[in-house]
């Protein structure tokens, strides 16, 4: 994929764990000492860094990570897969969503994660590399993730996969419990469950590739994490139970944003540098 921006700015990652916390604006300017103006401020855009990094600690924020996503001086960096893996990023109404796909070199099976807004590109790489698309593997069932789902499994006949905990829009979809393995040719496929964003949020951890993928869904983002309609506390909890005790090499690949590193997101991310 070209150079995606950052799902979140600063004021995004503030405003996700203020509500997650659900801290008000007068709890949470008092406790930071700073005026309710400076806190509007900076949940506006305005990077002041003072006021950003007492706000930080109240939010069980890392200050350094936060400050310095404010001012953008940190962009996510990883090394390409030479083979087997493919990114495909489109538009859905006014946001860009990502989708995936790995293939067994050897047998040209193939597995897919979402379709995003249009899974064409996806369809066309199929047919260039003549591969057999055995599966798509839904991270969760909300409309941007989804959009193209029906024309996928219908052009390729391809298995949908889905958690029994998330609620499913395909006819026929099949489910799985935590922990679930599959495999594709020498490519092994588990299922993690980061419920929190949706009731069935799932991260898989693809193993047989050039180093350790994870496709997260909207469970994390590069420098921030999906934000938490269902629960929050137990998407926090299970990003770090779940993602953050995989292979530091591990690549992640988010349902928005840029790919990044797990190495990476364990100095960097605002929610989980120590």
């Amino acid at each position: 994929m070209a150079r995606i921006p950052l799902e979140d700015n600063f004021n995004d990652v503030i405003n996700k764990a203020q509500r997650g916390l659900k801290i008000t604006d007068e709890d949470l300017a008092t406790r930071s000492d700073i005026s309710l103006e400076d806190l509007a401020a900076i949940k506006g855009g305005q990077p002041i860094d003072i006021a950003i990094r007492r706000v930080a600690r109240h939010l069980r924020l890392n200050p350094d990570a936060l400050e310095a996503l404010a001012h953008k001086r940190w962009y996510p960096e990883f090394r390409p897969f030479p083979r087997g893996f493919a990114a495909f990023n489109t538009t859905f109404e006014d946001m860009t969503v990502n989708s995936y796909l790995i293939w067994d070199a050897r047998d040209r099976l193939a597995a897919a994660f979402d379709t995003g807004a249009s899974c064409e590109a996806m369809l066309d790489l199929i047919r260039a590399e003549g591969l057999r698309l055995m599966d798509v593997f839904l991270t969760h069932t909300h409309d941007d993730h989804i959009a193209d789902l029906t024309r996928l499994a219908g052009e390729t006949g391809a298995a949908v996969w889905a958690s029994e905990r998330e609620p499913s829009t395909h006819p026929g979809a099949k489910t799985f419990k935590e922990n679930a393995h599959f495999h594709l040719g020498e490519l092994s496929i588990k299922t993690l469950s980061t419920w929190g964003h949706s009731p069935g949020q799932t991260t898989y951890f693809v193993k047989g590739l050039s180093w350790p993928l994870a496709v997260v869904g909207d469970s994390l983002f590069a420098s921030s994490m999906g934000g938490s309609p269902t629960d929050f506390t137990m998407q926090y909890r299970n990003n770090i139970d779940k993602i953050f005790t995989l292979p530091r090499d591990t690549v992640i690949a988010p349902g928005h944003g840029p790919m990044t590193t797990l190495a990476q997101e364990k100095k960097h991310n605002p929610f989980y540098a120590r």
